[in-house]
C-alpha cells in the first residue's frame, strides 16, 4: 500500500503541475519521465520509481482520465517496449543517461535490426559483420523486416564479430545511428499496401565502440533481453476490458443483421478468450519482478497472436461480401507510428497475419514454452558446437 500511495502521489503531482490537455505533449512526456512514471519499475532517476511493474495499470488509467496523450508509445513502440529495458539492463550509466529520456518522449525513435534474409527464426545464425577498427566498428550486411526504420534515429543492431566460434558466442550488440553515412533504408511493401517494415543495408557504416551495448561477444545475451521484452510488449500490454480487436469484432457484429446464432456464439467465445488473456496478462504484470521477463512472456505473445487472427477472421466473415472490399485502394503508404487497430477491418485482417511471425513465430513460442517452461527435450541442434564459419549454408 505504501508503494501504491507513492505512485498515486506522483501521478497527482504530475497532472497538477502539467495539465495534459494544455501542456505540450513532448513537455508532458519529459515531466512524466522525470516523475518516474515512464516505466514505474525502473530505478529512480531513469524514468521509474523502483516500484512494482503491476502499478503501471494505475498510471495508464489515471493519465487516460486526465487526457494525457500516449502517442509517444505508438511513435516509438520498439524503443519503448524493447530498447529501454535493454539499455537499462546492459547499458552503462552514461548510456542510460543519454538514451532513456529522449526515447520516452519519442524525440528519438528506435528500431530493431535482428532479422536477415538468411536468418529469421534462427537469429543467432545472422551474417552481418562488424570488424573492429581502432575505436570504431565497420559494419557490412543486410537486415530485413525492420519496423519503422524509416523514422528511427537509433537502431538496435546485432552483428557477428567473431566467425570462428559457435554462432551464439560470436555476436556483439550495438546502438547504431540510422541517419549516418553507410546506412540505407528501403521500404518493404506489405500485403496491406503499407511499408511499415523495411530492409536496411550497411555499407562500411562506422559505429563508435562507446555505442556498444554489453561486452564483445555477448550480443546474444543482450539480444535475449530485447526479445523477451518484445514478447511482453507485443502480447502482454495491459488493455481495458473489451478493447482492441475484440471491440472491433463486436462493432462489426452490431452493424450486421444479428440472426445467425452460430456466429453470435462464436463472438461470445472469442470475447471470453480475449477477457481470459487480458486477466492473465494483468496477473502476470502484478507478479512480475523488476528484472528481465522470463520465457513465460511467450505465453501471452503466443495466445495474443493466434487470438488476433481468429478475431479478424470472424470479423471478415461477419462483414459478408463487404469483407472482400479494400477501402484503402492498396495505396503505398509509410506509417510514421505503430498503427495497431487504426486500420479498417480488412486491413487489420491482413495485418494480423504478421502477429504470429513478428517477435518470434508461434512455432518458436511453442518451442520456448515446451523447453523452458514445461521442461520438454529440445529439438536436435547439430550446429550448436560448430564454428559459425563451418556451418553449411
Amino acid at each position: 500500500m505504501i508503494e501504491e500511495q507513492r505512485v498515486a502521489e506522483a501521478i497527482t503531482k504530475l497532472i497538477d503541475e502539467n495539465p495534459p490537455r494544455v501542456t505540450d505533449e513532448v513537455e508532458f512526456w519529459g515531466a512524466q519521465f522525470d516523475a518516474g512514471l515512464a516505466w514505474v519499475h525502473f530505478p529512480v532517476g531513469l524514468g521509474g520509481l523502483g516500484a512494482s511493474r503491476g502499478l503501471f495499470r494505475m498510471i495508464l488509467d489515471e493519465l487516460r482520465k486526465a487526457g494525457a496523450s500516449f502517442a509517444n508509445v505508438n511513435r516509438n513502440i520498439i524503443g519503448y517496449g524493447m530498447g529501454a529495458p535493454t539499455v537499462l539492463t546492459h547499458g552503462t550509466d552514461a548510456q542510460r543517461g543519454r538514451y532513456l529520456r529522449p526515447l520516452f518522449t519519442a524525440e528519438e525513435v528506435w528500431c530493431q535490426l535482428f532479422s536477415e534474409p538468411g536468418s529469421g527464426s534462427d537469429v543467432a545464425g545472422l551474417s552481418t559483420r562488424a570488424i573492429k577498427d581502432g575505436d570504431e566498428w565497420i559494419v557490412n550486411g543486410q537486415k530485413s523486416w525492420t519496423t519503422l526504420a524509416h523514422t528511427a534515429k537509433w537502431g538496435m543492431l546485432v552483428a557477428r564479430t567473431d566467425p570462428d566460434v559457435p554462432k551464439h558466442q560470436g555476436l556483439t550488440y550495438f546502438i547504431v545511428d540510422m541517419r549516418q553515412a553507410g546506412v540505407e533504408v528501403r521500404p518493404l511493401r506489405q500485403m496491406t499496401g503499407e511499408a511499415e517494415f523495411n530492409e536496411v543495408y550497411f555499407t562500411d557504416a562506422r559505429i563508435p565502440d562507446e555505442n556498444r551495448l554489453g561486452a564483445i561477444g555477448e550480443g546474444w545475451k543482450v539480444s535475449v533481453t530485447t526479445l523477451m521484452n518484445e514478447r511482453v510488449a507485443i502480447g502482454s500490454a495491459p488493455t481495458p476490458r473489451g478493447a482492441g480487436a475484440i471491440a472491433e469484432a463486436v462493432s462489426v457484429w452490431l452493424k450486421t443483421p444479428r440472426t445467425d446464432l452460430v456466429k453470435r456464439d462464436q463472438l461470445v467465445s472469442l470475447w471470453i478468450e480475449a477477457e481470459a488473456l487480458r486477466l492473465t496478462n494483468m496477473r502476470a504484470a502484478q507478479l512480475a519482478s523488476k528484472g528481465v521477463p522470463g520465457p513465460e512472456g511467450s505465453t501471452g505473445k503466443l495466445q495474443w497472436a493466434e487470438l488476433q487472427k481468429k478475431i479478424y477472421e470472424f470479423a471478415i466473415g461477419a462483414l459478408g461480401a463487404e469483407g472482400l472490399l479494400y477501402g484503402s485502394a492498396y495505396e503505398m503508404t509509410r506509417p510514421d507510428e505503430a498503427s495497431f487497430g487504426k486500420r479498417d477491418t480488412q486491413q487489420n485482417f491482413l495485418r494480423s497475419r504478421a502477429n504470429s511471425i513478428e517477435g518470434g513465430t508461434s512455432e518458436i513460442m511453442r518451442n520456448i514454452l515446451g523447453e523452458r517452461v514445461l521442461g520438454l527435450p529440445g529439438e536436435p541442434r547439430v550446429d550448436k558446437e560448430l564454428s559459425w564459419k563451418d556451418v553449411p549454408r
